[in-house]
């Protein structure tokens, strides 16, 4: 468990994916469920511990440990703080860390493959790539689910597909996400009419931990809504093909912004590292929109003395479940922005 929560910064995300300028995660989830046992939300305790069981039986599998070494982590043998930060790396979801009864969560050593048991359904399969890499994600997502599949008996309707607690996910259970940095979007004010577009042809605009979270630092996941009458392909194409035109709109802002409001983007960028540099005091709130700034910089080559992967890992650092963890102890309000101004001084400056 040290291991998974003392580096902000996955394994994973320290690699650079495809416009990993604007994209910052792709991500692939499938919901399958167990037959014979009642979905989560309506099994007993005995049953839950069966299905915890079964399904840990598979990382045994040898298909599954050709393609990483897997540690379950049983959320009854951790803290709250400890879940929380499990939570802030999207490692496991909201849910599974407030609700679940029995449990767990089966981490990849990169982090990149995360199964969580007994969440709103029995299997949640979750595959993480950095930048723009959600066919590739698909396809290990995929190989994992046959592997599964294998040992497993699913729960599985002919007419219907894959059966699952909320009826948003019956059919295909896939949600495939993509994390974008659009700061040009929104500083040119032309976000709202791209997401009302995005919103138009069947996709979802959540903020940074999915469902009922808000946008902040200028982060906005795109994800499919339709999981039934269509194949997993043409749910992926569907986002792919949006995304991209996102991301060349986003390019187009920039430039933009760099021709005609230059100054003023420089202005922007270096307040915002200067504030990040002395601040002794930062909420979240402003730590979300001031790295939001400095990122853009880095990416638009006005400022060079600050990797870029500082600010993906201050992103998560800067989190209430992490500077707890960090301080070794619950933090109030108050406490928590003086630590997390502490924190961005010290890594920022380094």
């Amino acid at each position: 468990m040290e291991r998974f929560i003392e580096d902000a910064l996955s394994e994973w995300m320290k690699g650079e994916g495809p416009d990993s300028d604007i994209v910052i995660s792709s991500r692939i989830r499938l919901a399958r469920n167990l037959t014979n046992y009642p979905f989560p939300m309506l099994a007993t305790n005995q049953q839950s511990e069966q299905v915890l069981g079964k399904v840990s039986d598979v990382i045994h599998a040898e298909d599954l440990k050709m393609l990483s070494h897997f540690e379950r982590i049983p959320l009854s043998e951790i803290n709250e703080l400890e879940s929380k930060v499990l939570v802030e790396k999207h490692l496991i979801s909201p849910n599974l860390a407030e609700e679940s009864r029995n449990g767990a969560v089966i981490l990849s050593e990169n982090e990149s493959i995360s199964i969580m048991i007994n969440e709103e359904d029995h299997i949640r399969i979750q595959c993480l790539f950095p930048g723009f890499q959600i066919n590739e994600a698909y396809e290990l997502a995929n190989q994992i689910d046959d592997i599964f599949e294998e040992k497993l008996n699913y729960a599985f309707d002919e007419k219907r597909g894959y059966l699952t607690s909320c009826p948003t996910n019956v059919g295909t259970g896939i949600r495939a996400s993509v994390m974008l940095h659009l700061p040009a979007l929104v500083l040119t004010q032309q976000i709202n009419r791209i997401l009302t577009a995005v919103s138009q042809v069947g996709l979802a605009v959540r903020g940074l931990y999915g469902e009922g979270s808000e946008s902040l630092g200028n982060l906005f996941q795109i994800s499919n809504q339709i999981t039934l009458g269509q194949s997993e392909s043409e749910i992926i194409h569907n986002l792919y093909s949006v995304v991209k035109q996102i991301i060349e709109h986003e390019r187009s802002a920039r430039a933009k912004m760099l021709t005609e409001s230059r100054t003023f983007l420089i202005d922007r960028v270096n307040r915002s590292y200067g504030t990040l540099s002395y601040a002794a005091i930062m909420d979240s709130k402003e730590a979300a929109q001031r790295l939001s700034d400095v990122r853009l910089g880095i990416d638009l080559e006005l400022i060079s003395n600050v990797s870029a992967n500082v600010l993906n890992e201050l992103m998560i650092m800067t989190q209430p479940g992490f500077l707890q963890q960090y301080a070794g102890k619950k933090l109030s309000t108050n406490e928590r922005d003086v630590t997390r101004a502490d924190m961005i001084r010290e890594r920022i400056t380094t």
